[in-house]
């Protein structure tokens, strides 16, 4: 419920500060990298503090409804992690196309609430194969997670590429790569929501 409620605040502030309707820029402001940064803190710690704890019997507890387990979700989540930022990385390394911005159909607002609400699935997740997992425990999954994150906040705070005229066809359309380091915020705390759903299973085991 309390990462609900900050998603909500995260999201309010992203139209008070006038950035839901950023189609048509195409630098990076202050606040929008400010803004960034605070989703991907947020949803980092989030992510982290829902799966402090738990033991082996809660990691790999199947919900009957969804067929997750947090096990999973957390694989995943390091996972996607990983392939959104080698998506970024690959688009920033062509030269920019500020011609396809008019082709945008999202708002950043819109593709957050997409993303953790689920409708538009983070990249990489298609291919994603438990038994191919690169990590042999959660532990390392989650340690590797929070590397990157960490990699990627301090990123989003000094870099000076640009984010919003490097634009790439994704399974949502063009998206900018502003737009997509949001996308790669967001998905983390889609993955902290079914760790609540399925945490909130009558069978859940106690420990």
């Amino acid at each position: 419920m309390l990462k609900r409620t900050k998603g909500r605040f995260l999201l309010t502030l992203l139209v008070a500060t006038g950035l839901a309707g950023t189609v048509n820029n195409s630098s990076v402001s202050q606040r929008e990298r400010s803004f960034a940064v605070s989703l991907m803190k947020e949803s980092r710690n989030d992510l982290l503090n829902q799966a402090k704890g738990l033991s082996n019997n809660q990691l790999n507890y199947r919900s009957p409804s969804s067929q997750l387990s947090i096990k999973k979700c957390l694989l995943q989540a390091a996972w996607a992690e990983k392939k959104l930022w080698q998506t970024i990385r690959s688009t920033l390394k062509h030269p920019a196309n500020p011609e396809k911005r008019s082709t945008i159909r999202f708002t950043d607002e819109q593709l957050i609430h997409r993303t953790e609400e689920g409708t538009l699935t983070a990249a990489g997740e298609a291919t994603f194969k438990q038994a191919n997992a690169p990590w042999k425990t959660v532990a390392e999954a989650l340690a590797s997670y929070k590397n990157m994150r960490n990699d990627h906040i301090k990123y989003m705070k000094t870099s000076t590429e640009d984010l919003r005229n490097h634009v790439v066809l994704t399974q949502a359309g063009w998206l900018d790569c502003y737009q997509y380091i949001l996308i790669l915020a967001a998905q983390s705390n889609r993955y902290t929501r079914q760790i609540e759903e399925i945490m909130a299973d009558k069978n859940f085991p106690g420990k």
